[in-house]
Formats: structure tokens, sequence, C-alpha cells
């Protein structure tokens, strides 16, 4: 099994820096990487961007990450990404990482993603340039993700992971207001993991949402928006399957829990 910790949405600041190094420190003996599924920063400023960078540094595990909203409030994500990436995390948008780890070799793709709602509720490319533009960088992220997903379908892994800040169904928004809904994830971002393929998918941005979900295609959701999970991180299971055939990988079983 290998062992994923995931946790988005820590919105860290000057005053929280040694919050969850303690919790941190303890991924060797439970996991085989981290995922930061964004909402990193309270207000994406270089400094607390350095808060993260320190939270995480030199773990003993890889750490994979994307950005949030709230790391874009400055308009500095490129600074916040080089500042973590000094830090030794891999941020991806619209990329794919591959990692070696002791029980199986995992594939990440990930993109922050945007709004647009979910099937018979989202926007659409009509009118103003405006909303044309809204829906097209939706479309963007979401491309982006499934072309990540295919190049890992290339690259021998065991499993493939699906990392996004907004979320790909509505299923995990439960508890949130309805009329939020469309301001908190799109539907293309779950047809580019189903079209594309995943074996897990984990996404933040809902607080009051919840943590399980599933797409279309039968692909499990996961909100690890820290207000859901309720903790620094939480460790989901994935099966490494049998090799079918020299090089080609079956797929693996469900995750867990």
């Amino acid at each position: 099994m290998i062992r994923i910790a995931a946790v988005g949405d820590i919105h860290m600041g000057p005053d929280s820096q040694g919050v969850l190094r303690p919790a941190f420190e303890t991924l060797p003996d439970c996991a085989d990487l981290l995922l930061l599924a964004g909402d990193l920063t309270r207000h994406g400023t270089p400094e607390e961007a350095r808060v993260v960078a320190r939270e995480v540094k030199d773990l003993g595990v890889p750490v994979v990450a994307v950005l949030g909203n709230h790391d874009h409030h400055d308009e500095q994500p490129d600074e916040v990404t080089a500042i973590l990436e000094d830090g030794g995390v891999r941020v991806l948008e619209g990329q794919e990482t591959v990692l070696d780890c002791a029980r199986g070799r995992v594939g990440v793709a990930g993109t922050k993603g945007f709004c647009g709602g979910f099937a018979g509720r989202n926007a659409g490319e009509f009118g103003e340039p405006l909303m044309k533009e809204f829906v097209r960088y939706t479309r963007r992220c979401a491309d982006g993700l499934r072309t990540a997903l295919e190049r890992l379908d290339e690259q021998n892994c065991d499993v493939r992971i699906a990392l996004t800040h907004f979320s790909p169904v509505p299923d995990t928004l439960a508890g949130e207001p309805p009329e939020i809904y469309p301001f908190l994830g799109s539907y293309l971002l779950a047809e580019a993991i189903d079209t594309a393929g995943a074996d897990l998918a984990v996404h933040g941005h809902a607080h009051a949402g919840t943590e399980h979900g599933m797409t279309s295609g039968g692909v499990r959701v996961r909100n690890v928006a820290q207000p859901v999970i309720g903790r620094a991180f939480h460790v989901y299971h994935l099966q490494v399957p049998e090799r079918v055939t020299a090089g080609s990988p079956a797929r693996p079983g469900p995750a867990a829990p």
C-alpha cells in the first residue's frame, strides 16, 4: 500500500510558524509523501510563503503542492512558487511529477483549477468577453490536468493522483451554501480526470464541505481542506497492483478510507 498524506487550506502567516511542524515531522513513520492542496498562505505574500517553506522543509518525505486562490491574492504566484520550491516543494500547475517511493511509483498531476460550476448549473462560453475568458481559464486548467495525467500514464506509474485546489465534483461541497457551488469548483476538472484516468483525486477550498466524493467515472475524490479533515493531515492508502505483464501495471484497487 502506498500511503498518501494530504492537507489543504492551512492558511499560514507569520504568527503560525511551527504550528504544524511537530505533526509533519511524524510523516516518515506514516506516509510516503505529502500533498498540499492549495491555500497554503493567507494572502499570497512572499513572507507567508517563507513560513510555509520552513514548515515543510526536510521532512523526510517528498512534498508536492498546488497553489490556491489565497496564494494568488498578492499577485505574486511566481514568487510564492519559487520560495516553496527553494524549500524542496514541487509546485505543479498543469504539470506532473513522478516519485519513486519505497512502496511504489507514484505519479501526481496538479493544477489549481478554477470556478464555473457543475453539469446543468455551470457557466458557459457565451456573451461578454469577460465571461468567455472566465470559462476558458477553467478549461485551460482542466486541459493542463488532463494532459499531465496522460503523460503520467506513459511513465509506468503504479498509481496516479490528481491534485487540485478547486473541487472537481459537487459531492465534496455538501455543507457549503448551494449558491456558492459555482465558485468552489468545476465539472471540467472531473471530465479531465475521468478522460485521462486517475486512482485518487485530492482537493481543498471548500472549508465547510464534506471529505468523500466520486467522479461520474468512479474516481474517488477527497476534500482535504484542514477545516474538513480536522487535523494536520489525513493519510489515504492506495493499493499497488500486481503486474500483469512486464512493464504494464494493472489498475490499483480502491482508495481507503
